[in-house]
């Protein structure tokens, strides 16, 4: 008892630290962009006694594009715990498996079809993107889960299929991309590259949803993710439905992972650095894993976003690109760990 005591303080105190972390990066990243705001402008501002100036830079630019940034970063993170977590392979990522790009190609294809209208700011535009990406995810995942079955799914057969589906689908956004018009085609691979480019509040209305859905419901199945991490045979002895979990968590993780695409774009390994961090500092215990993992994924998110916009300032780096600059080594590292 005194240990599992000591643990759960041990994880209050990460979330807490990890919380101010995020409130001391959002007010630094309130501050990043071409037009700089003194902090305490900043604060008069977030109060009601700023000028007009610096409350639309503000509330009309920044505070939306970081609210998505930290709501991306908790989804897809999450999402890499549970595809952890089911598939029990270390190396699974929305990104890496092939999710995110099935997720982006039918964005592309929406895209496409409604001639950018996709990219607009109509509310309908915005609304249905979550949808189509989450119908090209599960197209994603049900594809890479029915060609990696074999008499079960091994870890690296998981990972070889995720990685071939997700290279078809980068080829088919390709074809598509060439057949657009260069303006569309510019915000295609812009998005695709990883960017947060929905700069109003529709798009963070569109998103909050889903997460304020499936993670909850992710928590509660913290025990069953436990469970599972035991293996088949032992989890089928403890009584748990094995199938039908890993279906309902693979739904989840999916559905959380293609909303977030379709407004964050195609940010890879971010769902696979958050989870590794998590269970180093807290332990493997999903219910007290998973929520420092979404914390975390949104504290590296926001600050790879605020990055992105320093590095190359007055221009832009995609905040996709300084993620995968940031986890493709670790990436290595893991896959050469990994036997």
């Amino acid at each position: 008892m005194d240990s599992f005591g000591q643990q759960w303080k041990k994880t209050i105190s990460v979330l807490s630290i990890l919380s101010a972390a995020i409130i001391v990066m959002f007010f630094v990243s309130l501050n990043t962009g071409l037009t700089k705001i003194p902090p305490l402008e900043v604060v008069k501002t977030i109060f009601g006694s700023g000028d007009e100036g610096t409350k639309m830079v503000l509330f009309d630019f920044r505070l939306p594009r970081m609210v998505l940034a930290l709501l991306v970063g908790a989804g897809i993170s999450l999402a890499g715990a549970i595809l952890q977590g089911v598939s029990q392979n270390a190396l699974a990522d929305p990104g890496i498996l092939g999710i995110n790009a099935g997720a982006g190609f039918a964005v592309v294809l929406f895209m496409f079809f409604s001639q950018g209208t996709g990219f607009a700011i109509g509310a309908l535009s915005i609304f249905s993107l979550p949808f189509t990406a989450l119908l090209g995810a599960f197209v994603a995942a049900l594809l890479i889960y029915v060609i990696a079955w074999k008499g079960g799914v091994t870890p690296i057969r998981l990972i070889l299929v995720g990685i071939g589906i997700n290279s078809a689908f980068a080829a088919a956004m390709l074809v598509f991309q060439l057949m657009m018009e260069p303006n569309d085609f510019t915000k295609a691979l812009v998005w695709l590259s990883g960017t947060i480019w929905g700069t109003n509040w529709t798009f963070v209305l569109a998103l909050l949803p889903w997460l304020l859905i499936f993670t909850p419901i992710a928590f509660y199945k913290a025990r069953v993710l436990d469970v599972l991490n035991l293996g088949d045979p032992m989890a089928i002895g403890l009584g748990s439905h094995v199938e039908r979990e890993r279906r309902i968590l693979l739904i989840i993780a999916v559905a959380l992972a293609g909303a977030c695409v379709s407004v964050g774009g195609g940010i890879t390994f971010l769902g696979l650095v958050a989870p590794h961090l998590a269970k180093r500092i807290v332990g493997a215990k999903h219910a007290r894993m998973l929520p420092v993992t979404v914390l975390l994924g949104a504290f590296l998110l926001l600050t790879a976003d605020t990055l992105g916009r320093v590095v190359l300032a007055p221009a832009e780096l995609p905040v996709g690109l300084v993620v995968s600059v940031l986890g493709a080594p670790y990436f290595i590292y893991l896959l050469m760990k990994t036997r």
